[in-house]
């Protein structure tokens, strides 16, 4: 698994055409977990667009070479190396048939074939394939794939791959084949195989065509009872797609498989889709409300790849947006439409406040970082590195940002071009955006920069009212501020971004729109303006008295927008603004001002005072029965630690702990009858039920319980929440009662209460591993005390027999979760965390360096924090450097360091 040799810059620059081609592909495995033979048997032709090349070049890795023939006859010039195998002097048009042999029992990395509780699973993007067999492991190349796989019929009962059946059978000494197709052209990494002992919950449905369709949800036997919801989560994704874009199931059947050792959320292999139990598995007692959402946005996103990402595919990995970005914009729409429909704007918008604060927390950091690159990158040394949020959640706002200009319709249009255009082909970002100007009549070759671009642009507002005039003046500019080095090389000039803005009155009410030169104002009260220069004025007209502007509503593009706002005309927002996201965005801007003033403060030892303005907005929103339960939880809850120091000049987590904490215990001593009141009033008793109604209610309730529990005296707070605990019916309420016990004794050192929860919760789930997960993680996020420091507890975790480091949802759940989701006890002075991260991160390198290199991002912004922590990451970061062996963390350590 190590790789020590000096990685190559691999460059979007130099992409050429492959040589040759692979039109069809036959293989046939003998699965044995030590020993998996193989057998590949491609037509290869020479590729009439590309240079000619005497010599055939294939990728491989960790293969054991056993022969070659080329049509029928042995091929002494086949050469096995390191990295894959070399053919030379080979005819124009031929037949290849390789034999090899490879060990998917040793397999830790879980990227190729591997063996996870006895079965077989496979896992090829971006580069698996070359681990299976020797290949031209890259997405433009593109084969129909005959599959045969024979195994024990004992040990391996089910036999999957892509496509359709055509046979099966038995065959001697207990063993038996299955043969599958499928007719679609795909490029290698789509490919995938599923052998072992698995149930499935099976449904038959037809199609808008009328045609019918299997659907399957594959799972150990044990796991059976909670597969409903993604079976449901499949057919309403089938449904919307039929619906929203006229996209058909194109398969008679369609599989999901759930494996508990998997890398990524999920994979869109054609027709088998393969997932991380966390993204299947479901019932009320094991699963929350957020993994009942989660589930349902997974399988949509997957499914949703059948069109956007297997039917037409990347050309290279460098337009790995081109699917991702786009597909994540699909299932946001379709979490978006199954929450609230196309016109119940305020339950739509508690999922584009959800989605903006994880891009805001994440991606933005990002952008500001050693890793920081555009949506379309222009070089790298380790694809898995790139599957950032950049290329998933910035990728999905550049797409939004097509419909933004020109409406559902218009996007559906341009949809509709791009499919007719390329279905069956390997294609770029700029196909994609020829489609959408070209079906809209459109020239977006601007729009082009915001693939280009690295970093995330900043929109200056300035205003004026001309009172005689009753003009009302916008002025917007754009640029970058004081951004990352790898963002300000990438910038080539102003970004077309469509800025919408509405105008609200002193009574609280939107105003009419009318641009200057316009005959009449626009029945809408918000519009898109069309930003497209480094400044640009846009003047409204008949504007009869001064506004307050609401900008950028519904979020329209990832930009940071700077105008100052008072405190009242934020709170004012808060209370008015017709828009759902610019009401939260009022709120989250009031107390991030607060906040960092406060933080500001306790980083110097200056006593903190919270104003009564600011409780007394958060008090309006808290009782205003107007507002769903759903939106009020997501206004009341603070901005999280890690987003806030990030907006200091020097990052000091413990600071913004402090300040944070404060802020919470204000407002829950303050507004202590109300929290209860709330408690009680949004109480879900009876079934659970996982609709979004029922979620708002208990998430609105378990925000009050987790504010009760920062009480001064918060032994009412533990009455309830054991109370709770003891009483609930699902795991939502269940994980949240003990979530507030334990940060309710972290003051004193931990309470029997708080205890006696957490073995309980482990007796009762011990034998459900995405539960104990959640076990894990609630004791690694725990607030912690100097008496009692977190990562002492997360020490003694690692000891705990159902702790694995080789599983990565376990890891996760542990070292993750306190590395990248407790800042304060991560960054103690001592350099305790960074030592322990620095430890974590050179084990999994030696078996996993996917999951490695995903920690190791943990410490990238190191050059933003104080001195003191500074110099302990950078300490960390140089240890790790000296010692990991895979490409895939020495390129994040050494940019890091760079």
């Amino acid at each position: 698994m190590a790789d020590t040799a000096t990685p190559n810059v691999i460059r979007r620059a130099d992409y050429a055409p492959p040589a040759f081609l692979i039109d069809t592909v036959a293989l046939e495995f003998d699965l044995i977990p030590e020993r998996t033979v193989v057998r590949n048997t491609m037509r290869v032709r020479r590729n009439p667009d590309a240079s000619h090349a005497s010599n055939f070049e294939l990728m491989g890795e960790q293969l054991e070479f056993v022969s070659a023939t080329i049509d029928g006859a042995p091929f002494a010039q086949a050469h096995a190396h390191e990295h894959g195998l070399t053919l030379d002097n080979v005819p124009d048009s031929f037949e290849l048939t390789l034999t090899s042999i490879c060990n998917p029992a040793e397999n830790t990395t879980l990227s190729g074939l591997y063996v996870s509780g006895g079965n077989f699973f496979t896992q090829c993007e971006a580069e698996g394939f070359r681990r299976i067999t020797y290949f031209l492991d890259r997405p433009d190349v593109m084969a129909t794939f005959t599959v045969t796989l024979r195994a024990s019929k004992a040990d391996y009962p089910v036999l999957l791959s892509n496509g359709n059946l055509l046979e099966e059978g038995d065959l001697p000494d207990g063993r038996h084949f299955a043969r599958w197709e499928d007719p679609f052209r795909k490029p290698s990494y789509l490919f995938a195989l599923v052998a072992g002992k698995l149930v499935a919950l099976e449904e038959r449905v037809k199609s808008g065509s009328g045609k019918e369709k299997l659907l399957q949800v594959w799972v150990e036997p044990h796991d059976l009872d909670k597969t409903r919801h993604a079976m449901d989560s499949l057919i309403n994704s089938i449904r919307w797609d039929e619906s929203r874009f006229g996209l058909e199931l194109d398969l008679d059947r369609f599989m999901i498989v759930a494996v508990s050792d998997f890398n990524m959320g999920a994979m869109e292999n054609k027709g088998l889709n393969i997932f991380n139990t966390k993204y299947v598995l479901a019932n009320p007692e094991t699963a929350t409300d957020t993994d009942f959402a989660n589930i349902e946005a997974v399988v949509g996103h997957e499914y949703f790849h059948n069109w956007t990402g297997n039917r037409v595919t990347c050309r290279d990995w460098f337009q790995l947006s081109l699917k991702e970005g786009l597909t994540v914009f699909r299932d946001q729409e379709f979490s978006a439409d199954m929450a609230g429909g196309a016109t119940d704007e305020a339950a739509r918008a508690t999922k584009r406040i959800e989605d903006v604060r994880v891009l805001r927390q994440m991606q933005f950091a990002e952008d500001a970082g050693p890793m920081a690159h555009p949506v379309r990158p222009e070089s790298y040394v380790e694809i898995n590195n790139f599957y950032t949020m950049t290329v998933y959640e910035k990728g999905s706002e550049v797409v939004r940002m097509y419909q933004t200009l020109f409406g559902r319709d218009g996007f559906r249009k341009g949809m509709d071009l791009y499919f007719k255009r390329h279905d069956g082909q390997a294609v770029t970002c700029d196909d994609f955006r020829h489609a959408l100007a070209d079906a809209n009549g459109r020239d977006l070759a601007q729009f082009e920069r915001w693939y280009s671009q690295a970093g995330t642009p900043r929109v200056s507002v300035r205003t004026q009212y001309d009172a005689a005039q009753q003009r009302y003046s916008v002025t917007l500019t754009q640029g970058y501020g004081d951004t990352a080095p790898a963002a300000r090389e990438t910038q080539k000039g102003p970004l077309l971004i469509p800025f919408a803005i509405g105008l609200i009155g002193k009574d609280g009410h939107d105003l009419a729109l009318q641009l200057e030169g316009e005959t009449r104002a626009s029945e809408a009260t918000t519009r898109v303006l069309e930003f497209t220069q480094t400044e640009q004025t846009f003047t409204f007209v008949n504007v009869a008295q001064e506004p307050l502007p609401s900008l950028l509503r519904n979020f329209s593009a990832p930009v940071i927008v700077e105008y100052d706002y008072s405190a009242d005309q934020l709170a004012f927002l808060l209370a008015h603004d017709s828009d759902p996201f610019n009401r939260w965005e009022a709120g989250q801007r009031l107390a991030t001002r607060e906040l960092l003033t406060l933080a500001g403060r306790a980083a110097t030892g200056v006593p903190l005072q919270l104003d009564d303005s600011v409780v007394a907005a958060f008090a309006r929103v808290l009782t205003d029965e107007t507002l769903s339960p759903a939106f009020r939880e997501l206004a009341l809850m603070l901005p999280s630690e890690a987003y806030l120091a990030e907006q200091m000049a020097e990052s000091n987590p413990a600071a913004v702990h402090a300040a944070r904490q404060f802020v919470r215990k204000r407002l829950a001593n303050a507004l202590r009858a109300d929290w209860l009141a709330v408690y009680e009033k949004h109480r879900t008793p009876g079934a659970y039920e996982a609709t979004p109604e029922a979620s708002g209610h208990r998430a609105l309730k378990n925000l009050a319980l987790s504010y009760l529990a920062e009480l001064d005296d918060p032994a009412e707070a533990v009455r309830l929440a054991s109370a709770q605990y003891d009483a609930a019916n699902n795991m939502t309420d269940r994980s949240a009662a003990l979530s507030a016990l334990l940060n309710a004794s972290a003051a004193n050192g931990g309470s029997v209460e708080a205890h006696q929860a957490l073995d309980d919760f482990y007796r009762r789930f011990e034998k459900e591993p995405l539960v104990i997960d959640k076990w894990f993680a609630l004791q690694a996020t725990q607030r912690g005390s100097a008496q009692r420091p977190v990562i002492e507890i997360v020490r003694k975790l690692m000891a705990h027999p159902a702790f694995n480091l080789k599983n990565p949802n376990r890891a996760r759940s542990l070292i993750f979760s306190f590395c990248a989701a407790n800042p304060a006890q991560f960054h103690a002075e001592d350099g305790s965390g960074y030592a322990f991260w620095a430890e974590q991160v050179i084990a999994l390198d030696a078996i996993n360096p996917q999951v490695a290199a995903r920690l190791a991002r943990s410490l990238e912004l190191w050059r933003r924090f104080t001195p003191t922590l500074r110099d302990g990451m950078r300490a960390a970061l140089e240890k790790v450097a000296s010692q990991v062996k895979s490409r895939d963390v020495r390129e994040i350590v050494e940019k890091a360091l760079a």
